[in-house]
């Protein structure tokens, strides 16, 4: 598969219950092929005219640039902040057996 064609989308989470419900959801429904769900860090960030800060779960999520749009959407469905962090960054190289495998685990059956 073309690197090009790979998105590492980011994302976090307030707790490791959501995290893992996102994570598992995403996988199951073969929209991200794995999503590493990293250890808690601490975000500092502006929010309706105050300086917040909190715990927040980062989760690394690995997927096809087709299926961003459905990726977005289950993130924005299932997650529970009013505006979640959603960036989708493209990969400019990786080994082809990986890439090759995030492909085929995010392809539908029957699909090509």
């Amino acid at each position: 598969m073309n690197p090009a064609d790979i998105l590492l989308v980011m994302t976090t989470c307030p707790d490791r219950a959501s995290a893992d419900t996102l994570a598992a959801r995403l996988v199951e429904t073969r929209l991200a092929a794995c999503v590493s769900i990293s250890a808690p860090c601490q975000s500092v960030y502006h929010w309706k005219g105050a300086i917040e800060s909190g715990e927040e779960i980062p989760l690394l999520i690995k997927t096809t640039a087709a299926r961003y749009p459905e990726v977005e959407a289950a993130i924005r469905d299932l997650h529970p902040y009013e505006l979640p962090e959603i960036l989708a960054l493209p990969v400019a190289a990786g080994l082809a057996p990986y890439l090759d495998w995030i492909g085929a685990s995010v392809r539908l059956p029957g699909i090509c």
